[in-house]
């Protein structure tokens, strides 16, 4: 056991430095196969509404600090969620390309920008596009947009839950419920009033710590396409996909029609002219005794169910005078356990053939029946029929009105306008150069099957010295048994470590025993050791390949065991 420790404790210093030898050839290839990283270029693209966050930014872009409409609620709740433009830490896919940051977790947030001129997309297209990045994921929270209503009354520092806006479109996430919103207000023709239209069955937001880009477009044919990614995942009509519909019903149920008394909605009712046949015995038992079974042969009628627990012991506390005579508990009876049953035997149950329950007259369509009873329609009094819903309302400013339990989301390259080409172009030049590079960063931290070792030959040492050393050992040993020639050709670390560790106590030994520096003659015996155990290595090392066949059953018998321990 001291000689395997000593062995052991060689095996640790060699394996350091075989592994900062490796450590130079890991980070080479490494390098050579890393990600080019591209640099950030402002594009020349033109548009209604551009945003990439260059200098400048809050100029444009101002934090609200208003206080969050919460009617019916007694707390109030204010925008004190802080804003930053900055590069992304996780997984920067450019240099030197920044976005807009949600700083504080927990928080409100509000934030906006006015477009330079009101954006109407009455007859154009509608494009909204943008960028999310959530650095630290997302449990609960949102990071949608907001294109907020060309008012008079729009001001960005008042900016918040009740500014009348156009379209909410974006991710929103909290528990079981993920989805990309997609909301439109539409106003009533008659009444002037807003109504949100709600997009049912939304599409489910893409909850990962890369950029993702959502593209919104809405037609002037009234139909709309959501992408994700750049990737279709719903397009439909404005007519038939959002809740509540944007055209009510030509008629609806008269409110004062009433359902008559003598109306008769019953479909079926019992024969009444049935009677109960006369052999028809109610009162027959669901069961009876089956009167031709017997006992099976291997019944043991004379013995217990339960018996007295023969392995229990009276406690030493226990007292017959305070707690009685002491009664050992039961335990099922372990002859009954391979039989068909002990104690008093009866004849078992059977159903009843006779049996036929309660009589009830069978069921008969009703010949007075009128069917079921709706309310008489009517003219809806406020139908309107609006047939170009796309021609949405003129709109002055964006906005980021969130609560988020994750900070760092990070928004950036924001297009609207009206060309589904130019945003196209804008996604090359930003989300699609950037993407390949965070993917491949995300797919770098991910752990890799193959990086487990197949064999004791592919341990490392600094991935688990304990493992290594006990490996090495443990397989030199095993092979050595059989033949120790090849135990040194195909672990020649052992034998390494054992001169390395004989040179020490060589030099050791000379120091104590002559006291002082060591002698030359010491000096010299130590350093033919040393120069014989190199030799040895290089040798063993040689021999690796021409012994590796003689072992190779050894080998991977052993590497089946790693794996399955």
């Amino acid at each position: 056991m001291k000689l395997n420790s000593a062995i052991a404790a060689a095996l640790l210093a060699t394996g350091v430095y075989a592994d900062d030898a490796s450590k130079v050839d890991t980070t080479e290839s490494s390098t050579s196969v890393a990600v080019e990283i591209p640099t950030f270029t402002p594009t020349t693209l033109k548009a209604p509404f551009l945003e990439q966050f260059t200098d400048g930014w809050d100029k444009r872009w101002k934090p609200s600090h208003a206080k969050k409409d919460t009617k019916g609620q007694e707390e109030e709740w204010a925008y004190v969620g802080e804003w930053s433009v900055e590069e992304p830490y996780k997984y920067k896919g450019m240099e030197g390309d920044k976005g807009l940051v949600v700083k504080n977790a927990a928080a409100h947030h509000a934030i906006s920008a006015k477009f330079p001129k009101k954006i109407d997309p009455k007859g154009k297209p509608l494009v909204v596009q943008y960028e999310v990045k959530l650095q630290k994921g997302l449990e609960c929270g949102g990071a949608y947009l907001k294109l907020l209503r060309d008012t008079k009354a729009l001001h960005q520092d008042e900016f918040s839950n009740a500014t009348p806006y156009v379209v909410m479109f974006g991710p929103d996430k909290c528990g079981a419920t993920n989805k990309i919103h997609f909301i439109f207000n539409h106003k009533n023709p008659k009444t002037g009033e807003y109504e949100e239209k709600h997009l049912s069955a939304a599409p489910t937001a893409s909850i990962q710590k890369t950029t993702e880009l959502y593209t919104l477009i809405v037609q002037p044919n009234n139909t709309f396409t959501i992408k994700r990614g750049g990737d279709i995942v719903r397009d439909g009509s404005l007519f038939d996909q959002f809740s509540p519909a944007v055209n009510p019903e030509k008629e609806i149920d008269d409110p004062n029609d009433k359902k008559p008394e003598d109306w008769v909605d019953e479909a079926r009712i019992p024969d009444p002219e049935a009677t109960k046949p006369e052999d028809w015995d109610e009162d027959a038992p669901f069961e009876i005794v089956d009167e031709e079974a017997t006992k099976p042969e291997d019944w043991l009628e004379d013995e217990p169910l339960t018996v007295p627990d023969p392995e229990a012991q009276k406690p030493e506390d226990w007292d017959d005078e305070e707690d009685g005579d002491w009664v050992p508990p039961t335990v099922p009876n372990p002859k009954c356990a391979d039989v068909s049953g002990c104690g008093p035997w009866s004849k078992p149950m059977k159903k009843n053939p006779d049996y036929k329950g309660k009589w009830t007259a069978p069921y008969i369509d009703n010949p007075a029946y009128k069917g079921v009873w709706a309310p008489r329609k009517i003219k809806n009094p406020d139908y309107f029929e609006d047939k170009h819903p796309a021609n949405l309302e003129p709109m002055g400013a964006i906005g980021f009105e969130l609560w988020t339990m994750q900070n760092d989301i990070l928004f950036d390259n924001i297009y609207i306008g009206h060309s589904i080409e130019e945003a196209e172009k804008f996604a090359q030049e930003t989300f699609f150069k950037k993407s390949a590079v965070e993917k491949a960063l995300e797919d770098a931290e991910k752990p890799k099957v193959d990086d487990k070792p197949k064999s004791p030959s592919d341990l490392k040492f600094l991935d688990d010295p304990v493992l290594y050393v006990k490996e090495k050992l443990d397989l030199f040993l095993t092979i050595a048994a059989n033949d120790p020639i090849q135990a040194i050709k195909f672990v020649p670390e052992v034998p390494t470590a054992v001169g390395g560790l004989l040179v020490t106590i060589v030099a050791l030994v000379g120091i104590f025993t002559m006291g002082g520096a060591a002698p030359e003659a010491v000096k010299k015996t130590a350093g033919d050791a040393k120069e014989k155990a190199k030799d040895a290595k290089d040798k063993a090392a040689e021999a690796v390949a021409t012994g590796a066949e003689n072992v190779k059953a050894e080998v991977n018998k052993r590497a089946t065991r790693s794996q399955q321990s």
